[in-house]
């Protein structure tokens, strides 16, 4: 069952986060997730979204997204995420068809 990864980001230093960037799609293509959206100006609906990045990904399932996260290439690239943003991350599961 497909599986998605929201995350809600303030990065605080962008050169830092840039070299994150600069290694993610890299590393994510590799675990076959798919990059869903990306907005860095989301449009509030409703409540507060006090974040300056919104990252919405999927995978084919809870085992691919875990071996993504946990993966030692990920790991090692988190780190400078890590230290340059604060996120909020959470993964959903799909429904069934």
């Amino acid at each position: 069952m497909t599986v998605y990864i929201v995350a809600r980001i303030d990065i605080h230093d962008r050169a830092g986060y840039a070299e994150y960037e600069g290694r993610f799609m890299e590393i994510f293509a590799r675990h076959n997730g798919s990059l869903l959206a990306v907005s860095e100006d989301a449009q509030v609906l409703e409540g507060s979204w006090p974040v300056t990045r919104t990252v919405l990904i999927s995978f084919p399932d809870r085992d691919a997204a875990m071996a993504w996260y946990q993966s030692e290439d990920y790991q090692q690239i988190m780190q400078h995420r890590i230290s340059a943003s604060h996120a909020d991350i959470a993964l959903l599961e799909g429904l069934a068809p």
